[in-house]
């Protein structure tokens, strides 16, 4: 087989795993479903909080330890295997075990739920590392972006389709048996989606020499110290994804305001994905060229915007629903701008090294949602979403800072 027949191959098993991931995705979604099933547990703001570090900024931290322990390994497709296995197996045990909560105490299901999703969240951020690094080498540098948009749009479908059978779970089932449907589901969609990896032909990377996990660590640092194009990059990471990581919070605040059932968790689910998929189509049409630029402004205005307009409509049911619309724009936003970035400053050399310091740009977003469950449980809302839109809004000065020809810089 030829290059351009394994790129090939390699371009559709991860558009594979792309679609079938998002067929699982909204079954497990950690914006509604997650969040939603902690409240209705028994959570309270603190340990929404904890959750969001977790699952927001936890798996990306980790990914700075999990780098270096694949660094400088020639191949890396059994670490990836390895960590979608383990995502697999948290996702069908949180089924287990909410098929059995009312035999439980309610302490016991959130710490079960708590300890389950530090599993699966940090397994991703292992399996990240390798993914990452894998699809750099697999797809053809000038493919990069439209494999991006490709998958987006056509995970969106996916993502729709989930969105609807979740919803109707949700709705037909009740509380804790709809959650365990929609995890039992979840994983066993994800375990099908790792098939795509199996087909991928990864290239090996030369290494010349084993490092010591001290020279690893020595590595990571002197990335970090000699780029300072990487610095501001992680700096933007920090300040813009707090829009992302706010977005849980929408839902305990709903409930503050209009009392929160597993119909209206369908609602959100299906608000936000028709928030990322008509924006995603808009990204398709109207981005230009290979610059992420007008889709990081899009990610930027839209979370700042967020929290604000929580607050204007939260004494109307149907217009604070429609933020949730507005909570997909962010989303799909993220999932194309900022791994894309991430890929341009890196190479074939640095890239694992550079996905791993990505993790650095997740200390915001794990100390944030977690000084917010905090102050909001003692003065409430209002003082934290707005600092939230300020926060966002600053990271408009370091996406200037970052020099990439496809961040809109010539």
């Amino acid at each position: 087989m030829n290059r351009s027949d394994t790129l090939k191959r390699n371009f559709k098993a991860f558009i594979w795993h792309a679609v079938f991931l998002s067929l699982a995705q909204k079954f497990m979604d950690v914006n509604t479903v997650i969040p939603t099933m902690l409240i209705q547990s028994g959570g309270t703001p603190v340990h929404l909080g904890i959750l969001t570090a977790i699952m927001v900024g936890g798996n990306g931290f980790m990914g700075i330890f999990f780098a270096s322990f694949q660094t400088h390994r020639e191949r890396k497709k059994k670490f990836l295997l390895t960590g979608i296995n383990l995502r697999v197996g948290a996702l069908l045990l949180m089924g287990v075990v909410l098929g059995y909560a009312g035999m439980l105490s309610g302490p016991v299901i959130i710490a079960s739920i708590l300890i389950l999703m530090t599993i699966f969240s940090f397994s991703g951020a292992f399996a990240g590392i390798a993914y990452n690094d894998i699809l750099g080498r697999a797809i053809d540098k000038g493919s990069r972006k439209n494999f991006f948009i490709v998958k987006q749009t056509l995970a969106s479908v996916g993502i729709l389709a989930s969105a609807l059978l979740a919803r109707r779970a949700l709705q037909i089932l009740s509380y804790p048996q709809n959650y365990s449907i929609l995890f039992l589901i979840a994983g066993g969609l994800l375990l099908i989606a790792t098939l795509g990896f199996w087909v991928v032909k990864e290239e090996a990377t030369p290494v010349k020499e084993d490092l010591s996990y001290s020279q690893r660590f020595k590595m990571l640092k002197d990335s970090f110290v000699g780029d300072k194009n990487l610095r501001n990059y992680l700096y933007l990471t920090n300040t813009v994804s707090i829009g992302f990581a706010i977005i849980p919070f929408l839902i305990a605040f709903a409930k503050t305001n209009f009392g929160l059932t597993s119909a209206d968790t369908g609602n959100f689910l299906l608000l936000q994905v028709s928030g990322m998929i008509v924006s995603t189509l808009i990204y398709r049409f109207v981005s230009k060229g290979q610059s992420y630029k007008g889709i990081l402004a899009v990610f930027t205005i839209a979370g700042a915007m967020l929290p604000v307009l929580a607050l204007l409509f939260h004494d109307n049911k149907t217009l604070y629903f429609s933020l949730f619309f507005l909570s997909g724009v962010v989303l799909a936003a993220r999932q194309i701008s900022l791994p894309g970035i991430l890929l341009e400053i890196s190479t074939d050399e640095n890239r694992a090294i550079y996905t791993g310091l990505s993790g650095l740009g997740s200390i915001g977003v794990i100390a944030y949602p977690v000084f917010a469950g905090i102050i909001i449980q003692s003065f409430g809302y209002k003082v934290i979403f707005i600092l939230t839109s300020v926060l966002i809004l600053s990271s408009f000065y370091f996406s200037h800072k970052v020099s990439c020809q496809r961040i809109g810089e010539e």
